[in-house]
């Protein structure tokens, strides 16, 4: 595809640009964990086995605050295929290409096919950063940014009501996975009651299909609604939880995000669109309702940016644009340029490609109880978790104290509670050490790295060690984890 009028611009072929950052996700997300699952995909294929394999409904069979069609995904994956990430990142990078041409298609009906390419390619290199969090392709951001980019699509090309309605209903799919969707759901509601209030009905009623549909497949998979409501939605916000922290460390990671990251990489463009002739203000609303969902929810995860990076590759595709347009700029060389400047710099990746070559972290695997480092990486929780399953019963309970979701992932056992990962709120210690009492394990293993003593409560671990006392006998020590069985 050449560009009409524009005979020194070299030919981009869509596919091949689509086909080419498709790869580059791939690459960076296996790169950067070659070894093994990382933190939240072990949760989620521990919760999405329990489901699959034995009935266990989410919350029912592990609980984390995400949406079950996160659990689902990666439930589907082990079905199929047994414990593995590599299904969920192909997924998660074929959700976010399709985020990728759907960003494309608002470029080309807003504007022309220049400012479309530039968004495509600005978009598509900032989804690679590591201040983007580019490794975590597999996360529920990348379906629910990719549902958030439709939706605006069909608002922002709709002339029948049926586009409304689809606006809506993929506006409601994002928002069943990511509660933060609602946020840009709201702000197209309030600009499509601006245009016409009977088409804001109809993007209502679309929005309404969409989580009337996640609700029935709630209903249809068994999972309480209310322990979707408790686990998912409240949990996030009571004291202890992923959410509760200073407003120092608010403020100090707000501003390391977003003034201390590669995001400022946009800001000279932001800036830039206010002084062009020609605005859609649809794209800075969604924008600002993207903003306030990230502040929202306050805990300003890297990989939470993603939800801005469609409306701020579309704004500074214009601002370029419009520069080329009047200042007589040849394409090609600013379009080596961004590439250039947004390419992400990949040390995550070369620095896994290492350790995947020369095994690192098989060197680093410690087989007492004195670890060097200040926690296990993911070689070592793979191999401990595979001793597990080897060492233990497939009926087997096992409990790995602290934030051990791997551990537990790659051991294919169950945990004696449902917050199989160290979770911090009192309602959720409590639970954990009643259940623990009723269901007492075969197995349990005590980290000695320091991060345990650093980031797991005191009183959760002095009722482990407790408990330990009163009902097991020590066994061994694998991998710096020492390792106890219970008494006959």
């Amino acid at each position: 595809m050449t560009l009409p009028g524009r005979p020194s611009l070299v030919s981009f072929h869509l596919l091949s640009l689509l086909i080419l950052f498709f790869a580059l996700q791939l690459v960076v997300a296996f790169l950067t964990y070659g070894y093994g699952f990382c933190f939240d995909e072990a949760m989620w294929q521990y919760i999405g086995r329990n489901w699959f394999r034995h009935g266990m409904v989410p919350y029912r069979g592990g609980v984390d605050n995400k949406s079950p069609l996160i659990f689902a995904i990666y439930g589907l994956s082990d079905k199929l295929f047994g414990v593995n990430f590599i299904l969920p990142r192909i997924l998660g990078a074929v959700s976010q290409t399709i985020g990728l041409f759907f960003v494309y298609k608002i470029g080309w009906n807003i504007a022309e096919k220049r400012t479309a390419l530039l968004a495509l390619t600005l978009y598509g290199l900032s989804l690679l950063w590591r201040g983007t969090g580019g490794k975590y392709v597999s996360f529920t951001e990348s379906y629910s940014v990719t549902a958030v980019i439709i939706s605006f699509y069909f608002f922002l090309t709709a002339q029948k009501p049926v586009k409304f309605f689809l606006s809506g209903f993929f506006a409601g799919i994002g928002a069943a996975f990511r509660l933060t969707s609602f946020f840009p759901m709201a702000a197209i509601l309030v600009l499509a009651a601006t245009r016409n209030k009977k088409m804001a009905f109809v993007f209502f009623l679309g929005s309404l299909t969409g989580v009337l549909l996640f609700i029935l497949f709630l209903w249809l998979s068994r999972i309480n609604i209310n322990d979707f409501i408790a686990y998912g939605i409240t949990d996030n916000f009571r004291a202890g939880s992923a959410t509760d922290h200073s407003i120092l460390w608010k403020l100090e990671n707000f501003f390391e995000k977003f003034f201390y990251s590669e995001l400022v990489l946009f800001y000279p463009g932001l800036v830039g669109y206010f002084f062009i002739a020609k605005k859609n203000n649809s794209i800075l609303v969604w924008l600002l309702a993207a903003f306030i969902g990230i502040n929202v929810v306050g805990i300003y995860d890297r990989v939470h940016l993603k939800e801005i990076l469609p409306a701020l590759s579309l704004l500074n595709a214009f601002a370029i644009a419009h520069l080329i347009e009047h200042g007589k700029l040849p394409v090609q060389k600013v379009m080596i340029i961004i590439w250039i400047v947004f390419f992400p710099k990949l040390l995550e990746p070369l620095v896994g490609l290492k350790k995947w070559i020369t095994h690192e972290g098989a060197n680093a695997v410690q087989s007492g109880c004195q670890p060097t480092a200040a926690s296990a990486d993911e070689y070592t929780q793979r191999e401990l978790g595979r001793w597990i399953r080897s060492n233990t019963s497939a009926e087997a309970r096992v409990l790995v104290a602290g934030y051990s979701a791997e551990i537990q992932a790659y051991s294919e056992r169950m945990s004696p509670s449902i917050y199989f990962n160290a979770t911090q709120t009192e309602r959720a210690k409590h639970e954990f050490m009643e259940e623990l009492t009723r269901h007492k394990p075969e197995m349990i293993l005590i980290p000695r790295f320091a991060s345990y003593q650093q980031n797991v409560s005191p009183d959760t671990r002095r009722f482990i060690d407790n408990f330990v006392e009163m009902n097991y006998t020590y066994d061994s020590c694998r991998y710096g984890y020492a390792v106890y069985k219970k008494r006959d």
